[in-house]
């Protein structure tokens, strides 16, 4: 009888660990900053540069290309009755100098958001090969409901539910 204890209180120990270092890990590969996709100007802690679209250069002849990104973060905030809005967070790095991000163009359907991110770059310059890491923000237009959805960037599918309080 005694050795049955001890085996149970071994495995409530282990099972336990278990699940606190699952639980753990999955908070600690996320950042706040990963999770919720919180708002920097400038520099973020994670070294990335707030980017934002800036009109070319008439005179500038370009070379344009789909943006390259590394992560993208989804988060969703109520707006008014069962409706949300959803803000898109894209990490990535340019790949030299001179690039930056061109233009952004969305489409919907149901439950089915296509985003296209481009970038730019100016033809016959020479630009250093050095990696820019950026961080931008899009907020996708019109109100989600409800329910999962997909997101595709530049091709890319990425999953995304909207929860209601309910849900939590």
């Amino acid at each position: 009888m005694k050795a049955d204890s001890r085996y149970v209180v071994l495995m409530v120990v282990v099972l336990g660990m278990l699940f606190s270092a699952c639980g753990g890990a999955r908070n600690a590969a996320q950042s706040p900053d990963e999770k919720f996709g919180h708002r920097f100007d400038g520099t973020a802690p994670d070294g990335r540069l707030t980017t934002v679209i800036a009109p070319p250069d008439s005179a500038v002849s370009y070379m344009f290309y789909p943006a390259v990104y590394d992560t993208l973060h989804i988060r969703h905030f109520p707006s008014s009755g069962p409706d949300s809005e959803v803000e898109v967070l894209v990490k990535g790095s340019f790949p030299d100098s001179c690039s930056e991000l061109h233009d952004v163009s969305q489409s919907r359907v149901e439950h089915i958001v296509d985003l296209n991110l481009q970038m730019r770059k100016p033809r016959g310059t020479v630009c250093a090969s050095v990696m820019r890491p950026y961080r931008f923000y899009v907020l996708l237009d019109g109100q989600y409901r409800p329910g999962p959805y997909t997101l595709k960037l530049n091709g890319r599918a990425h999953t995304f539910v909207i929860r209601t309080d309910a849900d939590a």
